[in-house]
């Protein structure tokens, strides 16, 4: 019997557009992705749509008609080219929501603002600017500090961000220090970089250009030395390998043993979910906890996540305790003999949460 494969490709993209009826707007595109059975996030507000998804060669072609007559969507950049090829579904369901901002500034922009803004360099250019190592470009890294320390472009300096939010208050330090130099910022999905280009503008500042197409573009079409480390996508995939066996190098390093590794995971203690790099024999080793402080106040609270190699179901403790508060003490004493047993001779290198605003000051 003749075996039969499907191809499965993963696609983000964004499109700036003045959207005067969000709520509806999300509604009809839940309906139509859930009627081909599409998986991944739609996100829409009053100034754009942006979608990170999952599909098969007939939902991609179902797809690509429904925002080809949509008077909103239709013609989102570089659609067939950012799409990268993966193994099945990077979601385990469909969600369209409506957010408000597309990327948390406090600001909103309108498409009028951000194709008045947009300055782009090509990716060929770009790569040129990567292999000369010309001194009239600073390539700026526009990412969260844990995306730039797992992989970045070779040169790229880090822009000092664990929060968007945070970008307007650096915009001084940019100015200042990259004065003289025409400076390419990037990012994963290229949408902090449009609306910075309009907080930039409004500042009369006109050395910024974008990378056009994205991380996604350029490692898609070239295979180089030029990205070290691994890229961070918001999938189920979390860090993806970029390049093959001559080319992909290892950047990043474990926060327990400080060996090199490309593998990120969360925190299990809930308060603090760490985005946390780290050598997966590790992780389980201290059982998910970045610190012995989030260990201890795990313990004390019971705020874990669920995790298959970990049999206790945390979650429906919680709910019997809700329930029936009188429960609450013995299962604090069973769940903490169970991992003060677990995590016996197990020493943390770090005492305090790891999570990025808390350890990192800005590096710019």
């Amino acid at each position: 019997m003749t075996q039969i494969t499907t191809s499965f490709s993963l696609l983000t993209f964004y499109k700036f557009v003045d959207v005067t009826n969000p709520e509806q707007e999300v509604a009809e595109h839940f309906q139509f992705c859930n009627d081909i059975w599409m998986k991944g996030r739609v996100y829409i507000g009053e100034e754009w749509i942006s979608a990170t998804m999952t599909w098969n060669i007939g939902q991609i072609e179902a797809y690509k008609l429904y925002l080809a007559q949509h008077s909103l969507f239709s013609n989102p950049v570089d659609l067939d080219t950012k799409a990268t090829k993966v193994d099945g579904h990077c979601f385990d369901r469909m969600i369209v929501k409506y957010r408000p901002e597309i990327v948390a500034l406090w600001k909103k922009v309108n498409q009028a603002q951000v194709e008045r803004s947009r300055q782009e360099i090509g990716i060929e250019e770009f790569k040129k600017v990567l292999e000369t190592g010309d001194e009239n470009y600073a390539i700026l890294d526009m990412r969260n500090t844990y995306e730039y320390k797992l992989g970045h472009f070779k040169g790229a300096i880090p822009a000092g961000t664990n929060n968007f939010r945070e970008v307007q208050e650096l915009l001084k330090n940019y100015k200042e220090k990259l004065d003289g130099k025409k400076v390419i910022m990037y990012c994963t999905g290229w949408i902090r970089c449009e609306k910075l280009a309009v907080l930039l503008k409004e500042e009369w500042v006109d050395n910024f250009y974008s990378l056009d197409g994205w991380v996604v573009k350029y490692v898609n079409s070239f295979n180089d030395w030029m990205w070290l480390g691994n890229l961070y996508t918001f999938d189920g995939r979390v860090s993806t390998p970029v390049g093959d066996s001559e080319t992909h190098q290892k950047i990043a390093h474990c926060i327990y043993s400080n060996l090199l590794t490309d593998n990120c995971e969360n925190c299990r203690y809930t308060e603090c979910n760490a985005r946390i790099i780290c050598r997966k024999k590790q992780y389980k080793r201290h059982w998910g906890f970045c610190s012995e402080e989030c260990f201890k106040n795990a313990k004390s609270s019971l705020l874990i996540k669920n995790v298959d190699r970990d049999e206790t179901d945390y979650k429906t403790i919680r709910s019997q305790i809700k329930n029936n508060p009188a429960l609450k003490e013995k299962f604090l004493a069973e769940i903490a003999q169970n991992l003060d047993k677990k995590l016996e001779n197990i020493t943390f290198p770090h005492q305090t949460s790891q999570k990025e605003e808390l350890i990192d000051s800005c590096s710019f």
